[in-house]
């Protein structure tokens, strides 16, 4: 069974992580085909958005402990390897030249969280839940955290990890964590409607503001503004923003 799924339907790029029975638990298999779709997807320009979501009923219990304990005669550069593998792919969605959806039913743990946090969107239905609790098995949500201080207050993200509790979809919501919350019963057509919207919008419009929203983070005001005022050019120069211009006019 492939554990990793892949189509493309009008626009829509569809990923799913289908290992349902380990609750998609990312082991190094399950990984590479994620950053092989990631990187796919973005090869294709008939893509204008990407849906990441997990098969049966959790999106992600995060990272394979059985693939993370080495045991004692592993190396720190052999442990790196391994969580450098993960990283790429948080890096991969963010670098991704259009929208990536992640479409949150049932848990979404540790590294599935980082996925769901490292998205552009993210959807829930109103029973889910995102967690990240390393920290009750002696573990750290270290590469997460550099996602997660962008979103909460220090104070906020120090008490997720050290509770190491889950959060229920309405929580995550008011938090920031995730955009919309739909009934189960209704998620999956939700979600397809909400990403179907979302592809109809200008390509390239979307493609510059998601690149421009990531380039200014961590800047000072001065140099956001210059990034703004770059990108502001480069839009003007397109074909979708000379076509709304002509029927603007009208």
């Amino acid at each position: 069974m492939a554990l990793l799924l892949y189509s493309v339907e009008a626009n829509l790029a569809h990923i799913t992580l289908n290992r349902p029975e380990k609750c998609n638990a990312l082991n190094s298999e399950l990984i590479a085909g994620l950053r092989g779709a990631l990187e796919q997807s973005a090869a294709n320009p008939a893509v204008h958005v990407v849906v990441i979501r997990g098969a049966g009923k959790d999106f992600c219990a995060g990272l394979d402990l059985k693939e993370l304990d080495k045991g004692n005669d592993a190396t720190i550069e052999e442990h790196e390897a391994t969580a450098r593998k993960y990283a790429e792919i948080l890096l991969a969605i963010r670098r991704h030249p259009r929208p990536v959806i992640a479409a949150l039913r049932g848990r979404a743990l540790g590294g599935g969280a980082g996925i769901v946090t490292a998205c552009d969107l993210a959807l829930a239905s109103e029973s889910a839940a995102i967690g990240y609790p390393e920290i009750k098995i002696g573990f750290v949500p270290a590469i997460v955290s550099s996602l997660l201080k962008r979103m909460l207050p220090e104070k906020r993200v120090f008490e997720v990890f050290s509770s190491g509790d889950n959060i229920g979809a309405s929580q995550a919501l008011a938090a920031g964590l995730i955009n919309r919350v739909f009934p189960d019963l209704e998620f999956e057509e939700a979600v397809h409607e909400y990403a179907r919207d979302l592809a109809e919008k200008s390509a390239t419009a979307l493609s510059l503001t998601k690149r421009l929203l990531y380039e200014t983070d961590g800047m000072n005001f001065e140099d956001s503004l210059e990034a703004g005022i770059r990108a502001n050019a480069r839009a003007r120069m397109t074909a979708d923003a000379q076509r709304g211009f002509e029927q603007f006019l009208r």
